[in-house]
């Protein structure tokens, strides 16, 4: 058959997503350039493979039957690109790289710059991508290896083809806008100022509750996303149910919020670093805690590239410099 590897992923991702619009948000294609790859796939095999219901599209027997062996093809043809790479002696080649906002601001910068001393040789190119899809990207063959989050409350499903691999973990605290829990004024960790020296109290913050916060508004997620959800989890296990006043995905208009005064929300040192903010972050007793992770397809563990870069992520991530915490009366927190 006279098809090629982007028509046979754009089939596959259409099981996995469901709408043309879907496949193409994941592909980076238009919707008109995903229908185009069925279209041909469809002259190359000279048989029918989806039919349209109402406003959506559907596989049709044959259609579902190509999928499932299109999806072997992709991974034969994955596994051939490692095994001629194991072959150069050198590593070089181009990886695809898919990961959420913060990941690209904080932690893929500086594995750039050791990936270009270390292996000049290799290319990467990154995607921005909801940080709930990367799993799929990745067991999909969008990209060849992510940077996502996982939740100890609320973890990822597994799926066997792909290897999980834990860099770090962040401990939330709560951050409140200045002066919203003035009786406990003591506990907030707030001048987060890059590089000032350190003067904080060395007898150590006493620590707030989640369950301090019952009668505030929350600045949240969807509960549809695993953040959302692993939040409510923490709070139900605290003893109360969150009032959401707004519903916000973006860490960067969080941060905008709580400091405007309008609601709470939980941070991490990595978040904190993504936009300077005038606001209160009080240290939790409930141990609340995300993972970030690399992920990849189990069979490219011994990829050249995968490996190379993997264990770059891992050193720069290990490397970054602790936040410098202070007490007093500086608010500026930088993220």
């Amino acid at each position: 058959m006279d098809w090629t590897s982007a028509q046979l992923r754009s089939l596959v991702e259409l099981t996995r997503r469901g709408t043309i619009t879907a496949v193409a948000d994941a592909l980076g294609y238009t919707p008109g350039g995903v229908s185009q790859q069925i279209t041909a796939l469809e002259k190359a095999t000279g048989m029918r493979l989806l039919r349209r219901v109402g406003r959506r599209v559907e596989l049709t027997d044959a259609g579902s039957t190509l999928a499932l062996h299109a999806e072997r093809i992709l991974t034969t043809e994955a596994e051939a690109v490692e095994a001629l790479e194991r072959t150069r002696n050198e590593i070089s080649g181009t990886l695809r790289v898919g990961l959420f906002a913060t990941a690209a601001a904080e932690l893929l910068p500086p594995a750039l710059r050791q990936v270009r001393e270390r292996h000049p040789g290799v290319t990467v190119r990154s995607r921005d991508m909801d940080v709930d899809e990367v799993y799929d990207a990745v067991a999909g063959g969008t990209v060849d290896l992510a940077l996502g989050l996982d939740y100890p409350d609320v973890p990822i499903p597994r799926d066997p083809s792909l290897r999980v691999m834990e860099l770090s973990r962040e401990r939330f605290s709560l951050a409140v806008p200045t002066g919203a829990m003035p009786g406990r004024a003591d506990t907030s960790r707030t001048s987060r100022t890059s590089g000032a020296s350190d003067t904080s109290d060395r007898s150590g913050p006493r620590k707030v509750s989640l369950a301090d916060t019952r009668e505030l508004g929350w600045i949240l997620p969807s509960v549809r996303s695993y953040y959302g959800r692993a939040v409510l989890t923490a709070c139900r296990r605290a003893g109360f149910e969150p009032q959401v006043a707004h519903e916000v995905t973006d860490t960067a208009a969080t941060l905008a919020l709580v400091e405007a005064g309008v609601g709470v929300s939980v941070v991490t040192d990595l978040m904190l670093r993504l936009r300077p903010s005038r606001l209160d972050v009080l240290e939790l007793s409930e141990t609340m805690e995300r993972h970030i992770v690399v992920v990849f397809r189990s069979f490219a563990e011994h990829r050249p590239t995968v490996a190379a870069l993997v264990d770059v992520l891992r050193t720069s991530t290990g490397r970054r410099p602790p936040r410098r915490e202070h007490h007093g009366t500086d608010k500026l927190a930088t993220r």
